[in-house]
């Protein structure tokens, strides 16, 4: 997986270029959370239909799922529904929204340790999701290199998730009014 460090300087740019910039990811932080909830709803509905044998929460799960598929195009650019990125998308999404309810599960059970190692998995899937829509991940550069390297020249071996969250933590600030 490929870092594109010139596409991350273009990115903080815009956010250091102020409030008229095209970039707004707190708006974006919003619509991906929501969207997450909205991937939990489908699989809610699935297995409240599933148990009760009421077909009924299956139509929900499909109003609820053409909604998901419709906010998500505004996240996902250059990929039509059911093609890799828009499905390698809708799954980060889907696996960080999972991760973040395990560990407030551990947290309510006093797992602390097991609760942050969940919350922090959950940010590195949710910082990848930025990373490939902004173009700062390339996924058609996958290399075989050694753990926690990006490339052969890459001498932090920080791993790849690490730094996208990083630039995600610098660029994404929702308490942040612009």
């Amino acid at each position: 997986m490929e870092i594109n460090k010139e596409e991350i300087e273009k990115l903080v740019q815009k956010v250091k270029d102020g409030k008229n910039s095209e970039l707004d990811l707190s708006l974006g932080q919003d619509l991906s959370i929501a969207i997450m909830n909205l991937v939990s709803l489908e699989e809610h509905f699935f297995f409240s239909g599933a148990k009760t044998n009421k077909p009924e929460y299956f139509d929900l799960m499909q109003e609820v799922r053409k909604m998901r598929a419709d906010l998500m195009k505004r996240l996902v650019k250059d990929a039509e529904p059911g093609f890799e990125k828009w499905c390698i998308s809708k799954h980060l999404l889907a696996t960080s929204m999972r991760l973040m309810e395990v560990g407030t599960k551990y947290m309510s059970q006093d797992k602390k340790e097991d609760a942050q190692d969940m919350f922090k998995k959950a940010y590195e899937i949710y910082s990848l999701f930025w990373g490939i829509n902004l173009n700062t991940v390339d996924i058609g550069q996958v290399k075989k290199v050694e753990e926690f390297q990006l490339d052969k020249n890459d001498e932090t071996k920080k791993g790849a998730l690490s730094k996208v969250g990083d630039m995600v933590k610098y660029l994404i600030n929702c308490c942040k009014e612009m």
